[in-house]
Formats: structure tokens, sequence, C-alpha cells
């Protein structure tokens, strides 16, 4: 297990603890309901963004961003997937087996390109966006721009 997930399970915790004993030794009881109101607050408030971000992800497709050029140009390695579903304001299609790490989803736009999110432990690894090849129809006739040399005038 690695040492920021052993933080957060029991460092969080034991924060609180240390907290509220603080809070009594200084202000008895009134100092413990003050605290114990602040970590109720800060943990509202977090699922209140956890809940806003999925409840405008409801009303996307699976998988679809406006542009995976822009998403490739935002993330940076670290993030969590909450803030990838906030920045896409879509869920991302599981490339991966469920509930086995690391977990690949992937977001596509109208153009068919496609970013690849690697997550490991909630948060982003690496990532890879591939946009597709762009075929010219051969059938078509090409048209030679004409070479404008200094000193020409502009038609």
């Amino acid at each position: 297990m690695k040492f920021q997930q052993i933080l957060f399970r029991v460092g969080i915790p034991l924060l609180g603890v240390v907290l509220i004993a603080m809070a009594y030794r200084s202000y008895s009881w009134a100092g413990v309901a003050v605290v114990v109101t602040v970590m109720v607050m800060w943990g509202l408030l977090h699922f209140s963004r956890m809940m806003q971000v999925l409840k405008r992800a409801a009303n996307r497709p699976i998988g679809y961003v406006g542009s995976a050029v822009m998403l490739n140009a935002k993330l940076k390695p670290g993030v969590t997937l909450l803030h990838v579903v906030a920045m896409t304001r879509a869920l991302g299609e599981l490339k991966s087996v469920k509930h086995q790490q690391p977990e690949l989803y992937r977001w596509t736009d109208g153009t068919l390109s496609h970013v690849t999110c690697e997550f490991f432990g909630g948060k982003l690894v690496k990532w890879d966006m591939v946009r597709p090849a762009v075929v010219e129809n051969p059938a078509a006739p090409t048209q030679a721009m004409p070479e404008v040399k200094p000193g020409d005038a502009a038609p």
C-alpha cells in the first residue's frame, strides 16, 4: 500500500480525533461542537461538489467530450478521475476490466479523436491522444496555389 493511501486512511481520521480532543481540552463541549460542525460542513461541501459533477455528467453520452485536443492540453498527472469528469462533463468509457488497477477510460469527440486516460488508485498516471488519419479523396482534383513573389501586386 502506498504511503499516500495509508496517510488518508489513517491520518485523516486521526487528525479529526486529535482536533476534537484539543477542542474539548481548550473550550469544553462548545469547542467540540464547533470542530464537529466544521468537519461535517467540509464533508458536505465535498459531497455537494461530487453530486454536481455527476449530475452534469448524467446529461451527456458516456465517453463523449467536446474536443479531445483541448482535453489533452488540460490534463496533468496526478489529477483525480472526478476532476477529469468535471472537465469533460461526461463519464469516460471504461476500457479495462472492471474493479482492476490500472483503470483505462476513453473520451471521444465528434471528429473521432480520442483521449485514453490511465488511472491508478484514482489518480491520472498517463494519457494518450489519437487523431484519425485524414483520408483525402483521390478523385478530387488538386489545385496548386500560385506562387507569390515579393513585389508582385495582389490580384
